[in-house]
């Protein structure tokens, strides 16, 4: 039986002033499945070509901090919270280096398999 799910792309965001980004991963969030996930890809040249001075070691820490936001494994008090609470929190705008699309939603009766859909559609 399918289960309801949202989803929001994660975008790398060099410099607000040009409003340019580059789509490098996906938040999935399923409650009836107690899942939330992220999967990721930085291209760091593709970037480059976008702003030759980001900080990429902060983009790749910042990924790696959301997804263990998502997955659990992450030491921050943030694991805490329900997992819809933490898709919340990632989803909210801000005016940072990463930032999410709107959220979308769906049907699905495999999260794990909408999310690799998901990523390799808008992401790879």
């Amino acid at each position: 039986m399918p289960h309801v799910f949202e989803y929001a792309v994660l975008r790398a965001v060099p410099r607000q002033d040009r409003g340019e980004f580059m789509n490098v991963g996906v938040l999935l969030y399923c409650a009836p499945q107690d899942f939330l996930r992220c999967k990721t890809q930085v291209i760091d040249d593709r970037l480059r070509a976008l702003d030759p001075e980001i900080d990429l070691d902060l983009l790749h820490d910042s990924l790696r901090l959301w997804c263990g936001a998502c997955d659990g494994s992450t030491t921050a008090q943030v694991k805490t919270t329900s997992l819809g609470q933490r898709f919340r929190w990632l989803t909210a705008p801000r005016s940072t280096l990463l930032q999410t699309s709107p959220t979308h939603t769906g049907f699905t009766e495999d999260p794990a398999g909408e999310l690799d859909r998901l990523w390799q559609a808008l992401v790879l």
